[in-house]
């Protein structure tokens, strides 16, 4: 059972960061202005997006040493991990996809029901009426600079993955990551795709695409530029969510797997790398992997960062980054992509 003070304890896993030296994710901006008190929508496109193929891309197997030990210490030990061969999607879930998902079988999610009183455990009469509203956690520029994770976000009625910014903001665009689902949704998109949610150990050895673990901010990837959370320089080209295929990929050709958005994973959250024989990614069927369900609340394990990590704050964007996710609440700032066994027959996902 849930109470209030619970889901409020969840809005801080949407931002997923303590600081490093400081710690990330941004205000409101308009022309590079902050705009205090009013929820993250803004978009102002530098850059020429190309339109990429929702092609799946092959990765080899193999061994790689996975996790950091010189930024924070839930990223570590590092630890040698076999990766089993595995088809990725080349970008970050969109909303036409989703939206092709929705029309073939009525789905609705998460964010667009009303919320069961009964998951709180405090009489009714003592939940904010919001708080049962259909909605989601939307990212909002607090009124003064503030390092206090509640002054950030809000559980904004209405916000959902057609109006990831609220009622009030903008439509959600067909090419720009797909935000505001539960672990739930994800599940039940990943099944009728013919793919599933990525493990941590194949979401970061993709992300390293043979390359050894990044601790700066890059330079080709949708971040936050400048100190959080009053000066956003946007010289990324984008104040918030960018279209998958604005940056450039990766040395495997994947898209967007530092920045942009949080990226969902199969895992449950540890304070640690776990590191023992079950951990070792043999074969999604080994029976030492326990498999992911829609009913299980436990937080889960998120990856490469978001539009909203800075140098001073959130360090996040880099592969061996992770944080904690609450499965049942969505965000504005949190998609995922599928990984596949075998690829599906195009046109013919299953229901």
């Amino acid at each position: 059972m849930k109470s209030v003070a619970l889901l409020a304890a969840s809005m801080l896993l949407v931002t997923c960061d303590r600081p490093a030296t400081g710690a990330g994710d941004q205000p409101t901006m308009l022309g590079g202005a902050a705009v205090p008190g009013k929820p993250v929508f803004v978009q102002e496109p530098g850059r020429q997006c190309a339109r990429l193929s929702d092609h799946p891309i092959r990765v080899v197997g193999g061994q790689f040493a996975m996790g950091d030990e010189s930024v924070y210490a839930e990223e570590g030990p590092v630890h040698v991990v076999t990766v089993a061969p595995f088809w990725i999607d080349p970008h970050e879930v969109t909303n036409r996809q989703f939206t092709a998902f929705v029309r073939a079988t009525g789905y609705v999610t998460t964010a667009e029901k009303p919320v069961d009183p009964e998951m709180f455990d405090v009489p009714r009469d003592q939940i904010p009426p919001d708080l049962l509203k259909p909605g989601s956690a939307v990212f909002t520029a607090p009124l003064v600079p503030s390092p206090r994770f509640a002054d950030w976000w809000a559980y904004t009625p209405g916000a959902q993955w057609r109006r990831p910014y609220g009622p009030n903001g903008v439509t959600a665009r067909d090419e720009e990551p797909v935000v505001h689902l539960s672990f739930a949704d994800m599940l039940a998109y990943a099944r009728w795709a013919g793919g599933r949610l990525p493990r941590e150990a194949e979401w970061e050895y993709a992300a390293r695409a043979g390359g050894p673990p990044l601790v700066d901010q890059p330079t080709d990837a949708n971040s936050w530029q400048g100190a959080f959370p009053i000066d956003n320089k946007a010289t990324d080209g984008f104040v918030t969510i960018a279209p998958v295929g604005c940056f450039r990929p990766n040395a495997w050709g994947l898209h967007d797997m530092i920045g942009n958005v949080w990226e969902m994973t199969a895992d449950l959250y540890s304070a640690r790398h776990r590191v023992s024989r079950a951990d070792q990614e043999r074969s999604p069927d080994d029976p030492g992997i326990v498999q992911p369900r829609a009913d299980d609340y436990r937080p889960r394990v998120i990856k490469g960062g978001s539009y909203l990590c800075a140098p001073n704050y959130c360090r996040r964007y880099r592969a061996a980054a992770r944080s904690a996710r609450d499965p049942g609440l969505g965000a504005s700032n949190v998609g995922f992509r599928l990984v596949y066994d075998r690829l599906p027959t195009p046109g013919k996902a299953p229901s």
